[in-house]
């Protein structure tokens, strides 16, 4: 029997990999800089950093998170490189320049927040703009204008949009000073009376499973 042929067009194609959507990111951002005048390719490269513990999409989503904002590639520019159309989706909501009103900060946190995923990449994004040596930066920069008051305020709206532990996980990565902020949050909403906590206010325990005897064959049984 002959050896099969194999075309080019039976091969299966690679798909876009989350290294791929890192490279893509350092190459994009490679001249640009920060308000500190800084490599912005650092900063998302961070964030997709800061979601490692997720699937793919978001991760690759969290490396171009600013891709459309900052660059001329497109959403079907992406997409005609292998990115998914969910990865493609997050990338669009958390791109500024895209909500129907750009300038309204806040509101463009909670179209975000609308989605679960796209929240989790913009939670990055706001930790890793949050960092304390970034904000000290900042302010001495700009002693007149606080600059990071509007991430401080889109964290409440961001962090209600996904688990508490997801939250801690992207904390733990990319700005684990926050986490302690985060707790502190969470104690100020928690308003169970500790105080007169008793017993009876605990949920009732699940009855315990009865485990039947194992046949141990024609051995000695336990008395």
């Amino acid at each position: 029997m002959s050896e099969p042929e194999f075309t080019e067009a039976k091969l299966p194609q690679p798909g876009f990999t989350v290294e791929t959507a890192k490279v893509l990111a350092e190459v994009a951002h490679n001249r640009q800089k920060d308000k500190l005048k800084r490599p912005y390719r650092d900063h998302v490269i961070a964030v997709g950093d800061a979601l490692a513990d997720f699937d793919d999409d978001i991760r690759i989503a969290g490396y171009l998170h600013d891709i459309a904002e900052d660059t001329p590639i497109t959403r079907q520019a992406l997409l005609d490189m292998g990115v998914s159309e969910r990865a493609a989706d997050i990338i669009e909501r958390v791109t500024n320049r895209l909500h129907d009103n750009p300038d309204d900060y806040q509101a463009g946190m909670h179209f975000i927040a609308e989605d679960h995923d796209a929240a989790l990449v913009k939670i990055a994004d706001n930790a890793h703009n949050s960092l304390p040596e970034r904000v000290r930066a900042l302010a001495a920069k700009w002693p007149d204008k606080p600059p990071v008051t509007k991430y401080r305020d889109a964290r409440p709206v961001l962090y209600a949009a996904v688990d508490v532990e997801e939250v801690r996980k992207i904390l733990a990565r990319v700005n684990p000073w926050l986490l302690k902020e985060l707790d502190d949050r969470l104690d100020d909403e928690d308003d169970t009376d500790y105080e007169n906590l008793t017993y009876d206010d605990a949920p009732a325990a699940e009855p315990a499973s009865v485990v039947e005897p194992r046949d141990l064959g024609n051995g000695p049984q336990p008395a």
